[in-house]
C-alpha cells in the first residue's frame, strides 16, 4: 500500500488488489489489470487524462471515505495540485508494486516508464516554454497586424 496526505493533512492509502481493480472496472469501465489495452493504451490515458486518473484514484480510496467522514465530491475538493501530485505518484508506485509482485515485470516496467515519460515530457515542455522570447513574439504579432492594416 502506498500512502499520501491530502491538503487537510488526512492520510490516505492506495491499495491495488483484485477487488479494488474490479471496483474500478465496474464503476469506471477501466481495467487496471490490462494497462496496455485500448487505443490509446490505458497507461497513456492515465498519464494524460488527469480527470480519469482522479476518478480512478478516488475509486481506489472509496473504502476510506467513511473513516474520514467524506464523500467523493469532498475528496476531489481536497485534490489540490500538490495533493494530486502525491496521489499520482502513490498510484503509479502501487501499480508497479502490484505487477512486480504478481510476476508481471513487463507491466511493472511499463508503469515505471510511463512515470518517467511524464516527467521527461514536463521537462521538455518547460525547456520549450523557457525558450519563448515574449518580446519577440509580440513584435512579430504587431508587425503582422501593421502589415494587414496597411493593406486595408
Amino acid at each position: 500500500m502506498q500512502t499520501f496526505k491530502d491538503n487537510t493533512n488526512r492520510d490516505w492509502g492506495i491499495s491495488l488488489t483484485i477487488g479494488s481493480a474490479m471496483l474500478v472496472k465496474e464503476k469506471l469501465g477501466v481495467d487496471l489489470l490490462q494497462p496496455e489495452t485500448g487505443d490509446p493504451p490505458l497507461m497513456t490515458r492515465l498519464g494524460t487524462d488527469e480527470m480519469l486518473l482522479a476518478q480512478v484514484i478516488a475509486t481506489l480510496l472509496e473504502s476510506q471515505f467513511e473513516l474520514h467522514k467524506i464523500d467523493a465530491n469532498q475528496i476531489y475538493q481536497s485534490f489540490d495540485g500538490a495533493t494530486f501530485a502525491r496521489a499520482h505518484e502513490a498510484f503509479y508506485k502501487e501499480l508497479i508494486d502490484f505487477f512486480q509482485n504478481r510476476g508481471r515485470p513487463d507491466r511493472a516496467k511499463a508503469a515505471s516508464k510511463q512515470m518517467k515519460m511524464i516527467q521527461a515530457g514536463v521537462q521538455a515542455a518547460m525547456i520549450k516554454i523557457d525558450g519563448i522570447e515574449v518580446e519577440t513574439v509580440i513584435e512579430q504579432a504587431m508587425a503582422k497586424v501593421n502589415n494587414e492594416l496597411k493593406m486595408i
